[in-house]
């Protein structure tokens, strides 16, 4: 494809079968102007015929009635024979004339609304009719047989086939036609995958035999994560459910943090919840209900690596917030809606990614990871916790605050790059270890933080993403003065590390779930 002679064909007969009916006119006329003759069926003919366009009818044209309720209309012979036929085939040409068939240099179809009947019902009969048959059989039959037939699969691509036609005197060139090809192949690969998706989930096959991902082109980006790298964002959804309402277009880099400050801050308590994120971690987070409180909590946790951040408050931010929020530098502010004046107040800073996320909605959708020709998948980490999945294991027992305090710092730590520490008092983080091929590193990043930024009077509690493999670990953090500790169980070392809390008057609980997150 692409290096052949541009070769103009001539379209002397149109096939048109279509479900979205709209911008036909135009396009009809250009193709009556070019005397191109009009053969369709069913809902689109009584359209064409609506419009005052002359046109055959399916069934007319084959001499076959249309049958099954419309099921069976354009699997005919003569259809895609006049469709498949290589114009410079002797054999070809020599049996469509035997046969009394003519050629169909143009195909004209887009499907039944499959993706759209989903989102409409639960009604298994009215999403199986909906699976369009005829319409992607059209659609190969015409893009294998690019050479001398143009497909034209979407009402966005009608306005380009008219310029080709009345630049080309009623043809298009090869260039045109590949092009149109390609972009039919995809649309019925995307088609059949969404149908392929729907049975895997209808029968809870999440991780088939063969995976067929979809996924709709949300836009191109300027550059990856570095500016060497080309990038773009897709979403298996028509958008990405969150609105951008001021300031510069979004990078690779600020989409990563987005996402990751949304899970987050969307698996936290409802309208409630600060979470500040760099480089895809978080560096603060906080659900205390009042929201500057919460706000200055997160921030307090580690506010030199909040800056140049990304804040997602689980809430609608008012003006009073806004004022704090523009003392610092951050690159999006992410919330539940945005006050008219606070908005005003945001605005004034010219660069600053505004989003609205108040329409996001975390998916039980897989997570992704790919690898040169390869991509793990998995479901995310999402369990919900509560007391009872937690066992108290030293002698000292927990008061409510330091075990709610103590399920919150466990819950973010699901969040942190692993090997991951998070020190909490007061449902905020107060220093967070993250990423380190060490745990003791992590421990002590996370010391150190708290150290830095934090005189904390409370008590203080540490979360560890998995079991502490050695004593040094927990010894730092209870020497660093945390009170409380939790981790998951299952280290061979688990009963030296319950002597050790007992020794140390420390409380330790564990847990069944540990929280990798690489």
């Amino acid at each position: 494809m692409g290096n052949k002679k541009d070769i103009m064909k001539k379209i002397k007969s149109a096939l048109i079968s279509v479900s979205d009916k709209s911008n036909l006119k135009p396009l009809l006329k250009a193709l009556t102007k070019n005397k191109i003759e009009l053969i369709s069926s069913g809902g689109t003919f009584k359209t064409i015929k609506k419009l005052k366009f002359k046109c055959i009818e399916v069934s007319e044209f084959t001499g076959f009635d249309e049958i099954l309720d419309g099921r069976v209309k354009t699997l005919h012979p003569k259809i895609h024979a006049g469709i498949l036929s290589k114009r410079n085939n002797r054999l070809h040409l020599k049996q469509l004339k035997k046969n009394n068939f003519q050629n169909i240099d143009l195909v004209i179809v887009n499907f039944y609304p499959f993706e759209k009947t989903l989102k409409n019902t639960k009604n298994q009969n009215k999403i199986i009719e909906k699976i369009d048959i005829g319409g992607p059989t059209l659609v190969r039959s015409a893009a294998k047989n690019y050479n001398d037939v143009t497909v034209i699969t979407s009402v966005n691509q009608y306005q380009e086939l008219i310029e080709q036609i009345n630049r080309n005197k009623g043809a298009t060139s090869l260039k045109f036609r590949e092009k149109m090809s390609r972009l039919a192949f995809s649309e019925t690969a995307y088609y059949d995958s969404v149908i392929s998706n729907y049975f895997n989930l209808m029968s809870s096959d999440y991780f088939p035999k063969k995976k067929v991902i979809h996924a709709n082109l949300i836009e191109k980006l300027r550059y990856g994560e570095n500016p060497h790298q080309e990038s773009a964002i897709y979403s298996i959804k028509e958008n990405l459910k969150i609105n951008k309402i001021h300031g510069k277009e979004l990078s690779y880099n600020n989409y990563n943090d987005i996402f990751s400050a949304l899970t987050i801050s969307k698996n936290l308590p409802n309208g409630i919840g600060t979470v500040i994120v760099k480089h895809a971690n978080p560096c603060g987070v906080s659900i205390l209900k009042n929201k500057i409180k919460s706000y200055k909590s997160a921030l307090a946790c580690d506010p030199v690596s909040a800056f140049g951040g990304i804040v997602s408050c689980n809430f609608k931010i008012d003006k009073t917030l806004a004022i704090e929020l523009n003392k610092v530098f951050f690159e999006v502010i992410i919330a539940d809606g945005f006050n008219n004046d606070a908005l005003q107040l945001l605005k004034l800073k010219k660069n600053l990614r505004i989003i609205d996320a108040s329409n996001f909605q975390m998916s039980e959708i897989l997570k992704i990871n790919s690898q040169d020709e390869s991509f793990l998948i998995q479901f995310d980490d999402k369990k919900k916790f509560t007391k009872k999945d937690f066992k108290i294991v030293s002698k000292k027992k927990p008061t409510r605050t330091q075990l709610n305090d103590l399920i919150f710092a466990f819950n973010i730590c699901r969040y942190v790059k692993s090997n991951a520490i998070v020190l909490a008092s007061n449902k905020s983080t107060i220093g967070i270890g993250s990423g380190q091929p060490s745990r003791l590193d992590s421990c002590q990043i996370a010391i150190n933080k708290m150290s830095k930024f934090n005189n904390n009077e409370r008590e203080i509690v540490a979360a560890s993403d998995a079991f502490f493999p050695f004593l040094d670990g927990i010894e730092n953090l209870v020497q660093a003065g945390v009170s409380a500790v939790i981790q998951p169980s299952g280290s061979i070392r688990d009963k030296e590390i319950i002597k050790f809390a007992n020794e140390t008057n420390t409380i330790l609980v564990f847990s069944k779930t540990r929280h990798f997150r690489h």
